[in-house]
C-alpha cells in the first residue's frame, strides 16, 4: 500500500523541466531530505474528512513562512489575545499558537467543556478575556448561532479585530452580512489551505464595501492571494496550467513541502493535488467544491456545498449541512432559527437551485455535529439520518391532493402560480415530458411510502384527478374515488378523427400498380441505431411484396434465412443471394486514425420547431443522388430533404407534433409516421400526399416496425396497445393490449420470429408478428422508455432503475449491466454483434460485449438520451467507429473498439434525436428547430 501511495505522490510532483544532462548531484541538492538534522518541526495525520487519511511531518522551513506572513498581514502586537480555537491534532493550532508566541501576544486555552457550549464560549472569549483574533472552521462560528454572533461576536462593540476563516467552503457574502451587527469594524478573511502543505496557502480579506452593502449580494468569495513562499496553479483535466476556466488547485513552493505517508526526500518546489475546484476568472480563484464532493445525481454533475450555500442563505436557516446517504440520496440537515415549514424550504430552494440540486429529504435538528477539528461530522450526520424513525407523510385523501398539486406545479415550474392546478390537467400538457414524469412518479411513490403500479402511464396520459384517484386507490383503498365528468373517461381520438379518417379520399384506388413488374425501385434505408436495410426489385417480386393478390405466395420462413441486412434486428444468418440484400460490413481491425476527424455543417434545414424524432434516410439503388431524409417535427411538419443539398421536396402538415420517427413501406413509395394526436399517417414517399390514416385511442411516439417478409408495420400507441397494419388494405390486421403505455419502437426478429414491444409498465413481450398472441413476457419492475434491439442470440433492452437487460429469444435473462442513472437510450450493437452501444443518464456512453462484461465507457458532458451509430470508415486500414450525442447538443464521434475520441462537434440547442451516418454524412435533430447535416472530414470513407 505504500509502494502505491508512493507512485501515486510521485505523479502529482511538479518540478522545474531539467535536461538529460543533469547530473545526478545537482538533482541531489535540488531535494528536502526528512533525514538532515533538525529539519521536522512535526508530524500530524490528516483527518480524513477531505479525502484519505495521511501522515503529514513538516519541515520547520515550510510552517515559518505562514506564521512570519500572519504576524503583519494580521498586524499582531503584544496586546493581542488570540483564541486557540483549533486542537493540537489540527495544524493550524500551530500557527495560531506560533503567532502569538513570536509577537508577544496572549494566546488563551480554553477546555473542551467550555468550548462544547457556544453561550458560555461567547463570554469567556468576547466579556471575560476580550479575544481580539480568531482563525476557526465555519462551522465552529455556526455554532454560536446567528443571534449571538450579531449581537456578541460580531457587534459593534465586540472585542474581536480579526476573524480569520478556513478549513471549510467560506460562507456567501449574504450570510456575512446578515452576521454583521451594526457598525462592526471587524476585519473578515478568507483563508484556505491544506495540510499536505501545511497549513495555510492563501488569504483573501473581504472589502468594507461588500460587508456595508445592503444591497443584495450573490458574488462568490475569492480564495485569494498566495501567502509567504506559497505557490498555487490552477490546472486542468490534462494537468496544463489555466489562466481562465475551471480546473484543480496545486499547491507548493520552493520551500513549501511536506513530506507525505513513507516519502523520505521530496523535489523542491514539488507542487501538491489539493482535491479543490475552482473557477478562475480575470485573475481570481473561487471555490466550486472538492472533487470528492462532486457526485452524479439525475445525470448531471452537482457539487453539494453549492446546495449547503443557499440553504444557509434563507433567512430562516441557523445552519444546515448536506450529505450524499449511500450515494443514492441527497439529505439537507437543518438547523432552524423557528418553527419551519418544510414546505418553504423547498420551495424557497427552488427559486435558487436547479432541479437535480433539489434535496431528497430535509432533515430538522438541533444544531449540527462537529468533528474535534471543528469541522462538520458527516458520519454523524449519516447515523443521525439512518436512526429517523419513518414518519406518516399522509393524514388523509385531502392532503393526499393537496401534496400532489404541490409536486405537480413544482415540477413543472408553475410554483408562482396562485391558482390551483385543474382537475382535467394534463401532464404532457402542460409542460410535463418523459424525464419530469419519472421524477413525479417517483416523488408521488415516496410521499405515499410505497410503488403504486401502473402509475407513470396514468401520468403520461391521464388528468391529475384520473393520477389522485389511481394513487388513492393504492394508498386509501377504501376510501371513495373523486370523478368529474370533464375527465372520468380517457380521451378517445377515433371519434375525434373519424369523420376524417373515412374520408373519401382515402378509399381511392391506390396510384401504385399493382402490377409492379419494373415500377418498385431496390433502395437502402437508414435510420437510428445502425440499423440499415437493403431491398432490390428481385427479392420484392419474389416475396410478392405489397400485392394483396400474391400474399398466399409468400416464401416459406426457412428460406427467408437469405436475408441479411446491416439492421441488427433482422440479422439471421449468412446470405446466399447476394440479390436480396447489402452484405453485413465486418468488423475492422483496431488502428489509430491517420488524422483527426473534424465535423462541419453540410446543411441545415428550418422545421419550425424542435426536432426530437430521428432521420430516416432512404437511397434508391438506382439513382443514389437522389436519396432523402424524412423528418417531422413539434411544428407538426413532416418533411422530406434532399439527402445531399437539404433543399425541401415536400412537406405535410400533420395535426399535431410529430415525435415519431419515420419508417418507410416494403415497396417504398410510402412513409409511415406517427403523430400526437393518435393517428399513424401514411404518406406518399415522393409527394407527402395522405394516403391512408390509422386512428389509435392515444398519443403515437414509437416509431412503426416493417416486417420484410410481409410488408406489415408495427407500431406502439400510448393507448397501451401495439397494432399490426396491411397499408395496402387500409385495415388493422390485429391490436394486442400490452399491459402498459408502448413509448418506444417496436422491434423485430426473423429467425425466431418474434416481435419486442416494451411498455412503460416494465414489461417486455415477446409476440407473434403473425397473429398477435403473446409468446412470452417479462417484468422489469420499472418503465422501459428504451427500445429493444435484438440480433441473433439476445434481445437487449435499457431500464428506467440505470440497468441494461439481456434476454434470450425464450425469454430467459442472461445477464444485467448496471450504470448509475435511467436508460433511455436504446442500445444499438456493431456490424459483428460482438458489441453493444448505449447511453446513460448519468453521462456515460458505454460498450459492453455480449457477455454484459465492459469493454470502455467515455464520459460525455450532459445527460445521453439518443441512440448511437455504429459506422465503418476506411482510410488505409478498416475502422470502426461510433456517432453518439448528448442532451447538451454534443455530438461524438469515438473509436468503436477502444472509445477514444476523435472528435466532437457542438450544435445550438439540445439533443434528443439520435445520429444516422450515411457515407460521409452525420444527420441529426436539434431542438433549435433545425435537421443539420454534417460532413465527416478527415479523408474517411464508410
Amino acid at each position: 500500500m505504500l509502494n502505491d501511495r508512493k507512485q501515486n505522490y510521485e505523479k502529482e510532483k511538479m518540478t522545474n523541466s531539467t535536461n538529460s544532462e543533469n547530473s545526478n548531484a545537482e538533482k541531489t541538492e535540488e531535494r528536502m531530505d526528512v533525514r538532515q538534522k533538525h529539519c521536522l518541526a512535526y508530524v500530524l495525520h490528516t483527518s480524513g474528512t477531505t479525502g484519505i487519511p495521511k501522515i503529514v511531518r513538516v519541515p520547520h522551513a515550510c510552517i515559518v513562512p505562514n506564521i512570519q506572513h500572519f504576524r503583519v498581514l494580521f498586524e499582531i502586537t503584544q496586546e493581542d489575545v488570540l483564541f486557540l480555537a483549533s486542537p493540537l491534532t489540527f495544524d493550524p493550532s500551530v500557527v495560531e499558537i506560533f503567532v502569538a508566541l513570536s509577537s508577544g501576544a496572549c494566546l488563551l486555552i480554553v477546555p473542551t467543556s467550555v468550548k462544547m457550549l457556544p453561550s458560555k464560549l461567547a463570554a469567556v472569549l468576547f466579556s471575560h478575556h476580550r479575544v481580539t483574533i480568531l482563525q476557526a472552521t465555519p462551522t465552529l462560528l455556526r455554532r454560536f448561532g446567528s443571534q449571538l454572533i450579531k449581537s456578541t461576536v460580531l457587534s459593534a462593540s465586540t472585542s474581536l479585530r480579526v476573524l480569520a476563516l478556513g478549513g471549510e467552503a467560506f460562507p456567501s457574502l449574504t450570510v456575512l452580512k446578515s452576521w454583521r451587527g451594526v457598525d462592526n469594524k471587524t476585519q473578515i478573511f478568507n483563508v484556505y489551505g491544506i495540510t499536505e502543505v501545511s497549513s495555510w496557502a492563501t488569504f483573501h480579506r473581504i472589502p468594507e464595501k461588500f460587508l456595508n452593502s445592503t444591497l443584495k449580494c450573490e458574488l462568490p468569495v475569492p480564495l485569494g492571494f498566495p501567502l509567504l513562499g506559497t505557490v498555487v496553479e490552477v490546472r486542468d483535466t490534462d494537468g496544463f496550467t489555466i489562466q481562465e476556466g475551471h480546473g484543480q488547485v496545486f499547491l507548493g513552493g520552493r520551500n513549501r513541502v511536506c513530506f507525505l505517508d513513507d516519502e523520505m526526500t521530496v523535489p523542491l518546489g514539488t507542487m501538491r493535488a489539493t482535491g479543490d475546484l475552482v473557477m478562475v476568472k480575470d485573475g481570481e480563484m473561487f471555490f466550486l467544491g472538492r472533487k470528492d464532493s462532486q457526485i452524479k445525481r439525475h445525470g448531471k454533475r452537482l457539487n453539494i456545498e453549492l446546495v449547503q450555500q443557499v440553504a444557509e442563505g434563507l433567512q430562516q436557516v441557523e445552519s444546515c449541512a448536506v450529505t450524499w446517504y449511500n450515494q443514492e440520496k441527497l439529505i439537507l440537515f437543518l438547523v432552524s432559527k423557528n418553527d419551519l415549514v418544510k414546505e418553504y424550504i423547498f420551495k424557497e430552494l427552488q427559486k435558487h437551485l436547479p432541479s437535480h440540486a433539489i434535496p431528497d429529504e430535509l432533515v430538522l435538528i438541533d444544531s449540527l455535529p462537529f468533528t474535534s477539528h471543528g469541522k462538520i461530522d458527516v458520519s454523524e450526520l449519516n447515523k443521525i439520518y439512518l436512526n429517523l424513525k419513518p414518519e406518516c407523510k399522509l393524514n388523509g385523501k385531502e392532503e393526499l391532493w393537496e401534496k400532489l398539486q404541490y409536486l405537480w406545479k413544482s415540477i413543472l415550474n408553475l410554483s408562482e402560480d396562485p391558482l390551483k392546478v385543474s382537475d382535467e390537467s394534463l401532464f404532457l400538457n402542460s409542460g410535463g415530458d418523459s424525464l419530469k414524469s419519472i421524477r413525479l412518479l417517483n416523488e408521488i411513490e415516496k410521499l405515499v411510502g410505497t410503488s403504486v403500479p401502473g402509475l407513470l402511464e396514468i401520468i403520461l396520459s391521464s388528468s391529475i384527478l384520473e393520477i389522485y384517484n389511481h394513487v388513492l386507490q393504492t394508498v386509501f383503498p377504501d376510501e371513495d374515488l373523486v370523478f368529474s365528468k370533464n375527465c372520468a373517461t380517457k380521451r378517445k381520438f377515433s371519434d375525434i378523427y373519424q369523420e376524417e379518417t373515412s374520408g373519401k379520399s382515402l378509399h381511392q384506388k391506390s396510384v401504385m400498380t399493382l402490377n409492379y413488374n419494373n415500377e418498385l425501385t431496390a433502395f437502402t434505408t437508414v435510420s437510428r441505431g445502425s440499423q440499415i436495410l437493403s431491398l432490390n426489385s428481385k427479392f420484392l417480386t419474389k416475396l410478392g411484396l405489397c400485392s394483396s393478390a400474391q400474399s398466399s405466395d409468400l416464401i416459406s420462413q426457412t428460406n427467408i434465412q437469405n436475408m441479411k441486412s446491416l439492421n441488427p434486428p433482422a440479422l439471421i444468418g449468412k446470405s446466399k443471394d447476394p440479390s436480396c440484400t447489402a452484405k453485413v460490413s465486418e468488423e475492422g481491425t483496431y488502428g489509430t486514425a491517420a488524422k483527426k476527424m473534424e465535423l462541419h455543417v453540410r446543411w441545415r434545414s428550418d422545421t419550425g420547431k424542435c426536432v426530437d424524432a430521428s432521420p430516416l434516410v432512404v437511397i434508391p439503388a438506382v439513382d443514389e443522388s437522389s436519396a432523402t431524409v424524412y423528418i417531422g417535427s413539434h411544428s407538426h411538419r413532416m418533411m422530406a430533404l434532399d439527402l445531399y443539398s437539404g433543399k425541401v421536396k415536400w412537406e405535410q402538415i400533420l395535426e399535431d407534433r410529430i415525435e415519431s420517427s419515420a419508417c418507410v413501406s416494403k415497396c417504398g413509395n410510402f412513409i409511415v409516421v406517427g403523430c400526437y394526436n393518435g393517428l399513424v399517417y401514411v404518406l406518399k414517399s415522393n409527394s407527402g400526399e395522405k394516403y391512408w390514416m390509422f386512428s389509435t385511442e392515444d398519443a403515437v411516439k414509437s416509431s412503426a416496425t416493417m416486417d420484410p417478409t410481409t410488408g406489415l408495420l408495427y407500431i406502439g400507441s400510448h393507448d397501451q396497445h401495439s397494432y399490426a397494419l396491411d397499408i395496402y388494405k387500409k385495415k388493422c390486421v390485429w391490436k394486442l393490449q400490452c399491459g402498459g403505455t408502448v413509448f418506444s419502437s417496436p422491434c423485430l426478429s426473423l429467425i425466431p420470429h418474434h416481435l419486442y414491444v416494451a411498455t412503460l409498465g416494465g414489461l417486455l413481450l415477446a409476440i407473434n408478428p403473425a397473429t398477435g398472441n403473446r409468446v412470452w413476457k417479462h417484468s422489469c419492475g420499472k418503465p422501459l422508455f428504451s427500445s429493444p434491439r435484438c440480433c441473433l442470440q439476445y434481445v437487449c433492452i435499457g431500464c428506467v432503475d440505470g440497468n441494461l437487460l439481456c434476454f434470450t429469444h425464450s425469454g430467459e435473462q442472461v445477464w444485467q449491466f448496471s450504470t448509475s442513472e435511467p436508460i433511455f437510450s436504446s442500445p444499438c450493437t456493431s456490424a459483428s454483434e460482438q458489441e453493444i452501444f448505449f447511453g446513460s443518464h448519468d453521462c456515460f456512453i458505454y460498450c459492453c460485449n455480449m457477455k454484459g462484461h465492459l469493454q470502455w465507457k467515455f464520459e460525455t458532458t450532459s445527460q445521453v438520451y439518443a441512440t448511437p451509430f455504429a459506422f465503418h470508415y476506411q482510410e488505409g486500414g478498416d475502422e470502426m467507429l461510433l456517432a453518439a450525442a448528448s442532451t447538451d447538443g454534443k455530438l461524438w464521434i469515438l473509436e468503436s473498439k477502444s472509445g477514444r475520441l476523435q472528435s466532437v462537434y457542438e450544435l445550438p440547442g439540445e439533443v434528443f434525436s439520435s445520429p444516422v451516418v450515411w457515407e460521409s454524412m452525420l444527420i441529426i435533430g436539434c431542438r433549435n428547430n433545425y435537421v443539420y447535416c454534417l460532413d465527416l472530414l478527415g479523408g474517411y470513407q464508410i
